[in-house]
């Protein structure tokens, strides 16, 4: 299978060129240039994430990925995650397939529960019934991602029968992946759907989830199957040298990381914190040969179909962020095709 290397942002909120921040508008626009760049640069695929809070732009990825389908001609287009549990699982099943539609079969969506709580009570859902939303609308979703009919039964939705949704996909079904946090639960429940399977790793060794890929592969080789794609999520930043790349990101991610802490009970970060995890953990952050070998690494540790770095950290500036995805596509991607080869 041939291994596809993406770049993930959240669209976090930015400053410009005289340190005065940005609007949201202006950060969303960003974003659909960054992503043009990308596909100029040959990078496999731009995931867009989804949060309903003021340090992030973007709370609508499927928009954005619509006005970046129309400016681009092969990248794969896709969240980072959507938030299924405090949505409508048709609703998203519609807006990915019009996605499809606009970019010629360029999407998919990778569903998760996320890490933050806002979109709970903006959309009416209760806290409580985390678990119940997640796993009905995950079934749901799941027969609408594959069958054009659906016939579905549950306690969130008046039910189903023999429902056709629109627009249907043109080529095949929604390529759908379900985003994991660490839960054993989560991957066998992936593997129930027979899901590809993306591992959000943003801290520690990459080598401590092994333990969750054997047990999804365990899964379809108990059955005879061969199994879906394993994709890993992790931060980090591209610079020409180190120093510069581990300096330009840092100062943006610590900035995000007390913000988001705040409110988490997270002491400040220290950069000798910074750079240990750097240096041993799931921090992609370096020169185009750093970057690469660290992915590399991660690949052959992990069995992994995909790699996407999570590019934005907090208040990155725009133009550094650029640098960052032209490296990562014209020295990074290649660098690790050959590691590989």
């Amino acid at each position: 299978m041939t291994l596809e290397l993406g770049l993930d942002t959240f669209g976090d909120m930015t400053n410009g060129p005289d340190g005065a921040p940005l609007s949201h508008a202006q950060v969303i626009r960003n974003v659909v240039d960054q992503g043009v760049l990308a596909d100029q640069v040959g990078v496999d695929f731009i995931g867009i994430g989804e949060h309903h809070r003021e340090d992030f732009a973007i709370s609508a990825p499927e928009v954005v990925l619509a006005g970046i389908a129309a400016r681009t001609e092969r990248i794969r287009l896709g969240s980072a995650v959507t938030v299924l549990s405090s949505d409508d699982p048709i609703r998203v099943f519609q807006r990915f397939a019009t996605v499809d539609a606009i970019s010629g079969g360029r999407a998919e969506v990778i569903l998760g529960r996320g890490s933050f709580t806002e979109s709970f009570p903006l959309f009416g859902h209760d806290l409580s019934d985390y678990e119940r939303l997640f796993t009905e609308k995950l079934d749901l979703f799941a027969r609408l991602a594959r069958e054009k009919k659906v016939t579905w039964k549950g306690t969130i939705h008046p039910g189903l029968k023999a429902q056709e949704v629109f627009p249907p996909m043109e080529n095949g079904p929604l390529k759908t992946w379900i985003g994991v946090g660490g839960s054993p639960e989560s991957v066998v429940r992936a593997a129930h759907y027979s899901l590809p399977l993306m591992l959000a790793i943003i801290g520690g060794s990459p080598a401590r989830f092994r333990p969750y890929v054997d047990l999804y592969l365990q899964s379809f080789e108990a059955e005879g199957k061969v199994a879906p794609p394993i994709g890993v999520h992790s931060p980090g930043h591209v610079a020409a040298t180190d120093a510069e790349a581990r300096d330009q990101f840092f100062a943006g991610y610590s900035i995000s990381h007390a913000l988001i802490g705040r409110t988490r009970g997270w002491p400040p970060l220290r950069r000798a914190d910074f750079d240990r995890e750097v240096d041993r953990g799931s921090m992609y952050v370096g020169s185009p040969e750093t970057v690469a070998g660290k992915i590399a690494a991660t690949v052959r540790a992990l069995s992994l179909s995909r790699f996407d770095l999570k590019y934005s950290g907090g208040p990155v500036p725009h133009d550094v962020s650029m640098e960052g995805i032209r490296l990562y596509g014209e020295k990074v991607i290649p660098m690790v095709r050959d590691m590989l080869a």
